[in-house]
């Protein structure tokens, strides 16, 4: 089902994005962690939603991550920005997510399949982009940003051994090798 709501609540993860994200680069940490809270609540509430409804589809679960992958990204750019986390991480979070579109046949209607360093990473992204994001609004300076930098670094790696592992995965599927002859 295209219309409905708990895929409306991940539209409005897209919509949030570039608002949150300029409130970040901005400053305006009270404005920014409301629309990151916001994020989050929707982030939580859509797949619930989807499930007690019976409105869970192949598209609305692609949809759901893609708005996450984008909505995480865009903070972690306006965090780069500040020189707080790596510019390099915000692309890697986009191509981890293609990758994994890619090579679980999402779009041709197959299930989403997640590994588990690549769902741990998935909530790092988002822990990374909101530690700093509220110690700030809140007016605690728990950590250093160079804390940030290191833990951005750690995802930098820990992405890439993510990817490496799915490419590895898929490409020893039966009849998935680069050199299979179908």
């Amino acid at each position: 089902m295209l219309y409905s709501l708990p895929n409306a609540l991940s539209l409005s993860r897209v919509v949030m994005a570039l608002p949150c994200a300029w409130a970040i680069s901005n400053g305006h940490w009270i404005v920014a962690g409301l629309l990151f809270a916001a994020a989050i609540a929707t982030d939580l509430a859509d797949g619930w939603l989807a499930r007690s409804t019976r409105q869970v589809t192949s598209l609305g679960g692609l949809f759901d991550h893609a708005s996450d992958a984008l909505f995480v990204t865009v903070q972690l750019g306006a965090f780069a920005w500040l020189d707080v986390t790596p510019w390099l991480l915000v692309l890697l979070v986009p191509a981890s997510f293609v990758q994994y579109v890619l090579d679980s046949d999402a779009l041709a209607g197959g299930p989403l399949r997640a590994s588990r360093i690549g769902r741990s990473n998935g909530i790092a992204y988002f822990v990374l982009a909101g530690f700093p994001l509220y110690q700030r609004a809140l007016g605690l300076p728990l950590l250093p940003d160079v804390v940030f930098g290191w833990c951005g670094w750690l995802l930098v790696g820990t992405t890439a051994v993510s990817m490496a592992d799915r490419l590895w995965a898929y490409l020893h599927l039966p009849g998935k090798r680069l050199n299979s002859r179908r």
